[in-house]
């Protein structure tokens, strides 16, 4: 299954995200306060700020990992412009892919290619084509642990492709991937957003997708 194959199959995303008046707190001081945002298929949001704003907490605490101290969040079904009804499995619409990548050291790359298609239920051709997406064919029987920082990153990406979820929570996707790399990811997302997907990208770098949102947290915040 190539890129375009993978994105027609993948046509009914459907879900809408809502944040309302997010708090969220780590070792007894809040890190991010009163954050509220809505995503509908085919949103994209590109989340900004300095060392300690809350970008991880916030995207965590988006995906269920973090409990909030205030506030609401909601997974919904969209069906057009009617009224949405609530997902029975929030979770199963989540992915969150962070930058310690997911990935065993210990197991090759093929090997946690497949555990995570097995993990997610992909469907056939998955595989192949995450293990394409970011260029890991020539990489298949190596150790993840042996790869260097850049494939490690590429291999913890790939992971996107085989959950195949609509709800997208990225934590610097771009650190450490060549041009190449990240332009390969860039499409991806645009994949993603035109099958009805949404995705919030946390990012320090210069990486950007057209009529993507933006959204900045203040260092000050972390007070």
């Amino acid at each position: 299954m190539d890129r375009a194959d993978s994105t027609a199959a993948a046509r009914l995303f459907s879900a809408r995200f809502c944040a309302e008046g997010v708090s969220v707190s780590r070792g007894g001081a809040r890190i991010v306060s009163n954050i509220s945002i809505t995503l509908e298929p085919g949103d994209v949001v590109i989340l900004r700020g300095p060392n300690g704003s809350g970008k991880t907490t916030l995207l965590r605490a988006f995906a269920g990992l973090l409990r909030i101290d205030d506030g609401a969040i909601r997974v919904e079904s969209a069906h057009g412009s009617s009224v949405s009804a609530p997902v029975d499995e929030p979770s199963a619409s989540l992915i969150y892919c962070g930058p310690q990548n997911a990935a065993k050291a210990a197991l090759t790359v093929d090997e946690n290619l497949r555990f995570w298609a097995a993990l997610y239920d992909a469907p056939e051709g998955a595989l192949e084509t995450a293990r394409t997406a970011f260029r890991l064919e020539g990489y298949a029987d190596r150790l993840a642990g042996a790869l260097s920082t850049g494939l490690f990153r590429r291999l913890g990406l790939s992971r996107l492709v085989l959950a195949r979820r609509p709800i997208w929570f990225v934590d610097e996707p771009t650190a450490s991937l060549d041009a190449s790399s990240s332009e390969t990811f860039a499409r991806y997302v645009e994949d993603h957003r035109a099958a009805g997907g949404v995705a919030v990208i946390a990012t320090h770098d210069a990486f950007d997708i057209a009529g993507a949102r933006k959204l900045r947290l203040a260092e000050e915040q972390a007070a």
